[in-house]
Order: C-alpha cells, then structure tokens, then sequence
C-alpha cells in the first residue's frame, strides 16, 4: 500500500532532494502542506502537482544557415 502523506524527510527523497529544501518550500508557501498538531505532512498528489507545475517543455529549433531561425 503507498502512503498518501509523507514527512518531511520521505518528501525529500520523493523529490530526490535535501530535507532542507522541502522545509525552504514550506516556509516560503510555494507548497501545499498539512499541520496536523505539530507535525507537518505532505500529499504525494501535491508533491506531483509540484514537479508538473515546474514542466518546462521542450521547443523545436529550426536551423538556417548555421543559425537558430
């Protein structure tokens, strides 16, 4: 069974990342977060709705002349 909420610590793993950012993440608001007493939980939905919102798709380049056109 996966988790649906994950600590702090879990978060930063599923993001591959150092606890300290996840925790920058929740000073600053930039996302969604539950305090449940004194801890603090996270979505595996909100942390995926997280990495989607930072998607940056690709562009085709078209070259002319040795040149991006």
């Amino acid at each position: 069974m996966q988790k649906k909420y994950l600590t702090v610590e879990e978060a930063g793993e599923y993001l591959n990342t150092g606890v300290r950012f996840v925790r920058r993440l929740i000073a600053e608001r930039r996302i969604a977060f539950h305090k449940i007493g004194v801890h603090v939980r996270l979505s595996v939905a909100d942390l995926e709705a997280f990495v989607q919102a930072g998607r940056v798709e690709p562009v085709e380049v078209r070259w002319s002349g040795g040149r991006a056109a």
